[in-house]
């Protein structure tokens, strides 16, 4: 028997999913949550074989709960349901060990599937997804997204420089680089679009 940790803030959604994964003979839901925090204190809690987790929840993303599964060598898979098809979300999920990465909107037998396969230790992802980050590779410099995501925040230039140990001028370089790479008139434009893509944490 598979047993099973199922965390979406979407209350129908969530019972849904439960509701089919219990008609699989060798599936067991041994655990539901509504947000990421309620995920990872029932998978210390339950240590479940495999944890199926929605990509945006309140308190912790399901992208934080793979990350601390990883950091706390806890023994369980983790599958991430996602609406959004941003290439920045799989390339940190692929960095979290996550094993499957499936569409919300996927047929329910597809999910099952992809348990058993994730279970047995395979890797299973959306082909729609896959697509996305092959088409869609990220042009920015660790750096660069470094001082994006801090900008993003609220930082001045010199607030970033001061963090980040650089000068004012190689933190505006960084900056325009970024911008002109990604095609964008103005910074806010530029953090825009990085975060639509998911390039930013």
């Amino acid at each position: 028997m598979i047993r099973v940790i199922l965390s979406e803030d979407q209350r129908l959604l969530r019972g849904a999913l439960a509701t089919l994964l219990s008609l699989e003979d060798d599936i067991e839901v041994v655990g539901q949550a509504e947000n990421g925090e309620a995920a990872l204190t029932l998978i210390r809690e339950q240590q479940p074989d495999l944890a199926v987790l929605d990509i945006e929840m309140p308190l912790k993303t399901g992208l934080d709960v793979a990350e601390a599964i990883k950091q706390e060598q806890l023994n369980c898979r983790v599958i991430m349901l996602t609406t959004f098809a941003r290439p920045g979300y799989l390339q940190r999920a692929m960095a979290a060990g996550v094993s499957g990465y499936l569409l919300k909107d996927s047929p329910s037998d597809e999910l099952s599937d992809a348990i058993r396969q994730v279970y047995a230790g395979r890797r299973v992802i959306s082909p729609e997804l896959s697509l996305v980050v092959w088409d869609n590779p990220c042009p920015l410099s660790a750096r660069e997204r470094e001082v994006m995501q801090l900008a993003a925040q609220g930082l001045t230039m010199q607030d970033i420089g001061n963090k980040l140990f650089l000068s004012h001028g190689t933190v505006r370089n960084y900056m325009s680089e970024a911008i002109g790479k990604l095609g964008a008139a103005t910074r806010m434009e530029a953090i825009r679009m990085a975060q639509d893509k998911g390039w930013l944490e």
